[in-house]
């Protein structure tokens, strides 16, 4: 039965309204085919003060040079729809072999054409401040990719004064096969990765779970362990003065954010 005497009105004052629902944002652009990043920054920065607010940008396999580099024309417009017209306080975008690729200058161009002036934080950069948080000169890399793929990587690390002892590929040429690589797997290719003269271990790539078990990786290798998400969680952590330590998370999450 529909009531037709139902009174609905209007109350007596319009509402107080908070400045913001939470004191700092966070946006991320992270692939279509992405399983990994959201979970983990949800686990690792979202907070009742720190939201995190998420656009997904196209992305088709396989991981090449040239499908990663396909991205770069959609990043403004991937910004643009994060809170629209709104201030964010840092942008990552989350991919780890497309940011070499395409340039860590030129996503931060793309990325502040939508949000000017709004701090942008790549994988790849947020891991070079990793590994001289944890005061790592000499260094492994594990990633998932093919030789193909993790060569412009690997002259990337070097080129910024890394001497790289050992640089391991996995092969795979699709990132959601990368992000089904189990917990075991991935501390068991760090073990072989790690060089024993290196000063820490970088495992690569936004898809692999490796911030879940990046401290399990540190005591069994007693060497700090960077990987792309803890690099990047680090970072936006820090960029909204969340300076707590968090050492369950590994070495990085004790470690203040370099400047410069």
């Amino acid at each position: 039965m529909i009531t037709t005497d139902i009174r609905i009105g209007t109350a007596s004052r319009a509402p107080r309204l908070d400045e913001r629902p939470l004191a700092k944002r966070v946006g991320l652009i992270i692939l279509a085919t992405d399983h990994t990043t959201e979970v983990d920054f949800q686990r690792m920065v979202a907070s009742e003060r720190i939201g995190v607010y998420v656009t997904r940008i196209p992305y088709a396999n396989p991981v090449t040079p040239e499908n990663l580099m396909k991205m770069q024309p959609q990043l403004t417009a991937a910004a643009a729809l994060i809170l629209p017209d709104e201030p964010l306080d840092v942008v990552m975008y989350s991919c780890t072999s497309a940011s070499v690729v395409i340039g860590d200058q030129q996503i931060e161009v793309a990325v502040q054409a939508a949000k000017p002036g709004v701090p942008v934080v790549t994988p790849t950069a947020a891991a070079v401040r990793g590994l001289q948080a944890v005061g790592a000169k000499r260094i492994s890399v594990l990633t998932p990719y093919t030789v193909e793929t993790s060569r412009p990587m690997a002259r990337y690390f070097a080129d910024l004064g890394f001497q790289i002892d050992r640089f391991t590929c996995l092969g795979l040429t699709d990132d959601r096969e990368m992000a089904r690589i189990s917990h075991d797997e991935i501390a068991a290719f760090a073990a072989e990765a790690m060089a024993p003269e290196s000063d820490a271990l970088f495992i690569s790539c936004t898809a692999v779970r490796a911030a879940e078990v990046a401290s399990h990786i540190e005591a069994a290798l007693g060497k700090p362990v960077v990987s792309s998400n803890l690099a990047t969680a680090w970072a936006c952590l820090r960029l909204c003065a969340d300076a707590v330590s968090r050492p369950e998370l590994g070495i990085l999450m004790t470690k203040p954010y370099p400047e410069g």
